[in-house]
């Protein structure tokens, strides 16, 4: 049975935002090879948007091996998307959740033995607060942005969790990967 593996990227002083981070061949090698190790990934509206940047340019190749090989990736990675107001994906590759997250995560880890990844804030807090959560993939950028989306807003409950490994990047990017501690 897979995990549920929280994954995304942040600042140094806990925001969520696609834009400010350091985005170079590393990091599209790193989440080539966490895409390859995964079978799924669910994400919220706001996320999957920023996602359908990828498809065009399975289309139109930049030239650059590492964003290249990721775009084709990400354009074929089987994507839930939970949202309110999506009646349908413009990705093959992505369908709307019918259950909970609760029941989408069970059904896949049912389904599969490959990992489940999460990749949005707000679902990785609401699976957070379910205990759903077997993993987090903590991406640091050594940035400082001073506003944006918390990571863990509105968690209700203090979480333990057990720092299990590290990997760092020559541009100061450091992925913590965490366990939670179980009571």
């Amino acid at each position: 049975m897979g995990k549920a593996i929280a994954a995304i990227n942040m600042t140094l002083d806990g925001f969520c935002d696609h834009t400010v981070g350091i985005v170079d061949e590393e990091l599209h090698q790193h989440y080539s090879a966490l895409l390859r190790s995964a079978g799924t990934i669910l994400y919220g509206r706001i996320t999957y948007q920023l996602m359908e940047y990828w498809p065009p340019i399975v289309k139109n190749p930049t030239g650059n091996r590492s964003i290249d090989e990721f775009a084709v990736i990400m354009d074929a990675f089987p994507k839930v998307v939970f949202s309110r107001t999506l009646k349908k994906t413009g990705w093959e590759s992505a369908r709307i959740a019918t259950r909970s997250i609760e029941e989408e995560i069970a059904v896949l880890k049912q389904q599969s033995d490959k990992d489940i990844l999460i990749g949005s804030p707000s679902l990785i807090v609401a699976a957070t607060e379910l205990n759903l959560v077997d993993q987090y993939q903590l991406c640091v950028h050594p940035i400082i942005a001073g506003k944006g989306l918390p990571l863990f807003k509105n968690i209700s409950d203090k979480k333990l969790l057990k720092l299990i490994k590290t990997k760092m990047f020559g541009s100061g990017v450091i992925v913590l990967y965490y366990e939670p501690i179980k009571k």
